[in-house]
């Protein structure tokens, strides 16, 4: 094996220690890996409830669960504490093992040397270079089994990670680019559209069809629960209809490429979400390239303008994250100014307003009819005051349509549309 004659049994050492690190470095592997899986799952679990107590610590204060929740966070603790311990300690044995075998084959190499030597089959400088050699090789044998160890920990984390991207999305993407919405086709049309939430087992919305045309103005109405966030979510293609066809300027949405698709809609979520930075960095989210002009305009049309001015900077001014520095109604108003900058051809406004009153949710009305580029736009709310002047209005009830026309056609044939509407106005006396 080497250039001078070596003992077989010394060689023979040199083996079994390796089986022996072998056995120790694979078999801490076998048993750790499946530990730092549950270790991850920990870290995960208490992320979590870190996260949920952070956000919602208002609702956790008013209903006096501090306790509960430090209790709660605790068990999860000590759980991840006791897991991290146990794979630890097992990890722990690689490095005492490994030189205990190492050590243990030298001193027998030593001995075997000196008997070899005694009887004068090998000199002592054989016997000093064969333990070095063994001692480099061992040495960074032990390199390798830390390496291993730090590898298992590694594989647990990314093993998690391959499971999200191997995932694959049940939409495809189309090739369509977007056009230009012309007049003599509907700027959306849904033809008999159903759509049903994986796992969710009855249909969320159910048979729908209706046309809206380049500027018109569709309200969208119903109870809690009647679908009509799903509806408008439809629209650019953050679900798939499970159920009939969207088209947008006569295309199939399935046809448009996403960013395509999603350039000729703005969207005003039902959540007012605002991020960390300034205003205008804000107001620019959708449109880098917006200029002066069409974030003035937006600000005046969202009814921002008012608030936007009062703050020292203006358009300069700092948003914390999540708008926190703002009031409900301001985060609106600018939720609403940043979809109006990209000037889209398509206006989706999910409950926008419901935290306006009702004379700055009747001058944002009246600033959207009036606006110079004509959007069709979508009006999901709950209050009839805010639909009342669009030029169709649909009333969902349990996801299907329960009527659909004007306001005056509606409080005459559509019995849920006009309890809704007497609930929020007093009956007119005979």
């Amino acid at each position: 094996i080497m250039a001078f004659t070596i003992d077989v049994k010394a060689a023979m050492i040199f083996v079994v220690a390796i089986i022996l690190l072998s056995i120790v470095v694979f078999g801490v592997m076998f048993i750790t890996k499946p530990l730092y899986k549950k270790v991850q799952a920990g870290l995960d679990t208490i992320l979590g409830t870190t996260r949920e107590n952070l956000t919602g610590v208002r609702v956790i204060r008013a209903f006096r669960q501090e306790q509960a929740e430090y209790e709660k966070f605790f068990r999860q603790n000590e759980q991840l504490t006791l897991l991290q311990k146990l794979a630890g300690k097992i990890s722990g044995l690689t490095n005492p093992l490994t030189f205990v075998i190492i050590n243990f084959a030298i001193l027998v190499l030593i001995h075997t040397g000196a008997v070899r030597v005694s009887l004068g089959t090998l000199s002592q400088g054989q016997v000093v270079a064969l333990y070095n050699y063994m001692s480099q090789i061992l040495v960074e044998l032990i390199k390798l089994a830390n390496l291993i160890i730090s590898v298992t920990r590694a594989m647990a984390c990314f093993n998690r990670i391959q499971d999200v991207f191997s995932i694959e999305p049940s939409m495809k993407e189309g090739n369509e680019k977007s056009t230009n919405i012309r007049n003599d086709v509907p700027a959306v049309e849904f033809k008999n559209v159903s759509f049903t939430y994986a796992g969710g087992g009855d249909h969320a919305i159910e048979n729908i069809s209706f046309k809206a045309m380049a500027g018109q103005t569709i309200g969208i109405i119903g109870g809690t629960g009647s679908g009509k966030s799903t509806l408008v979510n439809l629209i650019p293609r953050f679900y798939d209809a499970t159920e009939g066809e969207i088209d947008i300027a006569g295309e199939n949405v399935r046809e448009y490429t996403y960013e395509s698709l999603r350039k000729m809609i703005s969207v005003v979520p039902q959540k007012a979400q605002l991020f960390a930075g300034t205003i205008r960095d804000n107001l620019m989210f959708g449109c880098p390239d917006a200029t002066e002009e069409q974030i003035e305009e937006a600000l005046v049309i969202s009814q921002a303008k008012e608030f936007v001015d009062t703050k020292e900077g203006r358009l300069d001014a700092v948003v914390e994250q999540g708008g926190k520095n703002l009031s409900g109604g301001q985060r609106q108003r600018l939720t609403l100014a940043r979809a109006l900058v990209p000037q889209s051809d398509i206006l989706i406004m999910d409950d926008s307003a419901s935290a306006l009153d009702y004379a700055t949710d009747a001058k944002l009305r009246k600033a959207i009819q009036n606006m110079k580029r004509k959007p069709t736009v979508f009006i999901v709310s709950q209050r009839t005051s805010s639909i009342q002047d669009a030029d169709s209005i649909l009333v969902l009830d349990d996801g299907k349509i329960a009527g659909k026309g004007t306001h005056e056609e509606l409080i005459a044939s559509c019995d849920i549309y006009r309890e809704i509407y007497e609930t929020q106005f007093k009956k007119e006396e005979a």
